[in-house]
């Protein structure tokens, strides 16, 4: 999982930081920040055009603000902006609306180092199936990803669980580097 540095990456991170992961579904955790902090910690990195919105969308979604977070990557109209979206709705949960928006994605440039990724920290974690399952062939797959989340909270199987929230820790910060590349 080593890539090159990027400041703009690592600034954005560290501004973001809460020193745990997001659950899977809605929950609040109690190191998430309010909306109006996050949009100035974004605002504070000076980025500019499309970028702006889609860190502020992905901060948002960072610390739990699923509406605000939802609210601002509607109205991205790129794979990105879809991206972000297809994650809130995973979070809500709306599954089948998370794989709608998913789809519009299409074939993501993050995917395959996702897809690397993903798998390097699960057969490192001892499950080889689950990384079979979301990287088939080393192809990142995000449908597979919604189920494995949908099946995990449902069945509230708490080691899946924990994987599942690095995986999608990786997800993000995957996406996060693409964005601000």
């Amino acid at each position: 999982m080593s890539r090159p540095s990027n400041p703009a990456f690592t600034a954005f991170m560290q501004a973001i930081d809460t020193g745990d992961l997001p659950g899977l579904g809605p929950e609040m955790r109690p190191t998430a920040q309010p909306g109006a902090a996050i949009g100035q910690a974004v605002t504070a990195l000076g980025l500019s055009g499309e970028t702006t919105g889609l860190a502020k969308a992905a901060a948002l979604l960072w610390h739990d603000r699923l509406d605000e977070s939802h609210t601002v990557s509607q109205d991205i109209d790129s794979a990105d902006g879809n991206f972000l979206h297809g994650i809130m709705h995973r979070r809500e949960p709306d599954y089948s609306n998370a794989k709608y928006w998913f789809h519009r994605v299409g074939d993501h440039p993050c995917f395959p180092a996702l897809a690397s990724d993903a798998t390097e920290y699960l057969d490192a974690a001892g499950d080889e199936a689950l990384a079979k399952r979301l990287a088939p062939g080393g192809h990142w797959d995000p449908f597979a990803f919604v189920d494995a989340v949908e099946a995990a909270v449902r069945y509230g199987n708490p080691s899946e669980i924990g994987l599942l929230q690095h995986v999608q820790r990786i997800e993000f910060e995957t996406l996060a580097q693409t964005i601000l590349a």
